[in-house]
């Protein structure tokens, strides 16, 4: 009875010691992807668009190279407002979905007008990081 009862006490405390760890892996990727969302909306709020492009997946990066008249054009824009309209994180599965309405004014008409974008994340787990997975949001939206 001593050794059935040893055994279910060394199970259990190995269980919670692997549920513990599972904890501690998904606080770390709620705390990186809080700071990467920081670093990201801060470089876009302050029109830091090809400091941006350090946190774009570098797959996605390697496809997606803006020129430099690309470039050019977000400097034609001041940013007045970066807001986060809905969010949806899985992070078991290491992905995440913010919807984003963003102020932007022409610089040159001194008109402002709000454009929306979804930015998608995910978790690299080799690099434990978290990586927009599209390009820079459209400012223009077509035009």
């Amino acid at each position: 009875m001593t050794r059935l009862f040893n055994a279910f006490r060394t199970a259990f405390v190995l269980l919670c010691l692997l549920a513990l760890a599972a904890c501690a892996t998904v606080a770390n990727q709620s705390t990186k992807f809080d700071q990467s969302v920081y670093a990201w909306s801060g470089a876009i709020r302050w029109g830091d668009f090809e400091g941006a492009l350090n946190l774009i997946d570098p797959k996605v990066r390697e496809k997606y190279q803006p020129t430099p008249l690309q470039l050019e054009r977000y400097k034609q824009v001041q940013i007045s407002s970066y807001r986060d309209v809905g969010t949806s994180t899985d992070f078991d599965a290491g992905t995440a979905v913010r919807d984003i309405e963003i102020g932007v004014i022409n610089r040159h008409t001194m008109a402002e007008r709000t454009v929306r974008y979804r930015e998608t994340w995910r978790w690299d787990t080799d690099a434990k990081a978290w990586w927009v997975t599209g390009e820079l949001p459209d400012l223009w939206d077509g035009q």
